[in-house]
């Protein structure tokens, strides 16, 4: 947030203070009724003509000073152009690469693992394996196939 923002924001805050504070002080309408009755000092703080008109031209005033305020931040505060989200300060992560092992039209090798042998428990219900007489034979290794030059 600028130095600008900042301080429009502190003003706006300031003013709605203030107002708060005006329409507290000032006096409601049923107030009249009770000077009639005997409180005849109801309007000598602020002269004659009693604290409607100083009160209520100075709230005028601050509330047009108000809603100009919150026009003035709307602005300032749509004229951000830095991501406002986490989302979208998070940088994607990069994509693997296709292996290059395989022919066009085959599917890529995968390594696959060996089952267990002789040494995994046997779930419920399921007779234990017996191991082979003789060790199996291993197949020759094969040489990889490269892809051909285009």
């Amino acid at each position: 947030m600028s130095w600008v923002q900042t301080l429009a924001v502190v003003f706006h805050v300031l003013l709605a203070a203030s107002i708060i504070g005006l329409v507290l002080i000032q006096r409601g309408k049923g107030a009249d009724a009770g000077a009639g009755f005997g409180a005849g000092a109801s309007g000598t703080v602020f002269g004659a003509r009693g604290s409607g008109s100083f009160l209520s031209r100075t709230t005028a005033i601050l509330a047009t000073l108000f809603f100009l305020t919150s026009l003035g931040l709307s602005y300032l505060f749509s004229q951000q152009t830095a991501p406002s989200s986490v989302v979208d300060r998070v940088q994607p992560a990069p994509t693997m690469p296709a292996p290059t092992n395989t022919l066009p039209g085959m599917l890529p090798s995968v390594p696959v693992e060996p089952a267990p042998a002789g040494d995994a428990a046997p779930t419920a219900g399921e007779a234990p394996a017996s191991a082979p007489a003789t060790a199996p034979a291993t197949a020759p290794a094969q040489a990889p196939v490269e892809a051909p030059a285009q």
